[in-house]
Formats: C-alpha cells, structure tokens, sequence
C-alpha cells in the first residue's frame, strides 16, 4: 500500500514540477527567421515570404531571431534602409552563418541580405516588437464617479502582482506546501 502511495505521491509532484515550469511567466522565445532552413534569396514567386512569416509570429521584447546562412549575411538597417535596400550604412552587420539577434526594445526592426540585389529579390524581413507586458491596463469608458476617501484606520490595499514571474513564484510555493502537506498524510507527521 505503502509502495502504491509513493508512486502517487512520486506522479502528483512530477505533475506539479511540470504544471510550474510549463507555466508563461513572460518567458522570452527563439524565432528560427522563416522556419525555411536558411536566410536566402526567395524564389521569383515568393518575394513576400519574410514579411509573411513575420505576420504570422507576435515577437515580444526579450524575444530572440535566429538567422542561419551560407555565402550571405543579415544587416539590420533603418527604415529608409530596408525600402531602398540600401546596404552601404547598417546598424548592425553580421556574415558568421549563425547569427542571434535580441529584440530589446518594442517597435520596428529591419533586416536585409547584404548580397547585391538579394534584398530586391525580396531578402528582407521587417518585425514589429511589441511590448512583454501591457504598460497600464486601461479602464473601460464610464462616466467618472469621484474617489471615496479611506477611513483613516484601514490598511492600504497591497499591490497588484506585475509580472508573470510573480505567478510562476506562487504556484512553486504552492506546489511546496502541497507537496509537503502530501508527505506528511501519506508517511505520517515525523
């Protein structure tokens, strides 16, 4: 019985362990950039592919594009950059074959083949980056009633968790205490 219990047990916390983990708590992600294989040179009919791959991801600050080449290279440009497909002053340059690039930062962010005439071949990918979470939630039109004051003896309200983090930390000290009150039922206070 014993034994049969300890595998419960043994399922339930690995159940919890994986719920913990599993759990998005504004965990950044790898974009490998076209799920194709490699940053190449579209083919004649596919000139849009980048840009359409790009409208089918949300890309959050902290996230990451990964971009893999050969006999190429990825250069992060301005707007005017990426249109005219305008090589000669980047930001950034990279031609190692395996290139990582972080989005830091919300908003928009322009990449073009450094190869002549790829990025007119349709060589180019534009990301819009939004932020990892909203600034302020904003509250729904109504008309506006004026505050209440607090009685002069009640506590003020706690705050409002503000990240995800904040939950995974929960539902692990939550896990624990389960965990622990499991033991104790199952083999006994010590």
């Amino acid at each position: 019985m014993k034994n049969s219990m300890a595998s419960l047990l043994g399922l339930f916390c690995a159940f919890l362990v994986l719920a913990t983990v599993n759990t998005d708590a504004g965990a950044s992600n790898e974009f490998k950039v076209g799920n194709i294989g490699v940053w190449r040179q579209p083919d004649a009919n596919d000139t849009a592919m980048y840009n359409q791959w790009a409208a089918n991801n949300r890309f959050r600050v902290g996230d990451s594009l990964y971009f893999e080449y050969k006999e190429d290279s990825v250069l992060v440009v301005d707007k005017r950059g990426y249109h005219h497909c305008n090589a000669t002053n980047p930001i950034s340059a990279f031609n190692n074959g395996k290139t990582v690039i972080k989005l830091d930062k919300p908003g928009l962010f322009y990449f073009i083949s450094g190869t002549p005439d790829h990025c007119r071949n349709g060589q180019r990918l534009v990301v819009n980056v939004l932020v990892l979470h909203p600034s302020t939630p904003q509250p729904p039109l109504s008309i506006a009633i004026p505050p209440q004051p607090y009685p002069t003896d009640s506590p003020s309200p706690s705050p409002l968790p503000s990240s995800g983090a904040s939950v995974a930390a929960t539902m692990v000290i939550v896990s624990m205490v389960l965990t622990t009150n499991l033991v104790t039922l199952v083999y006994g206070a010590p």
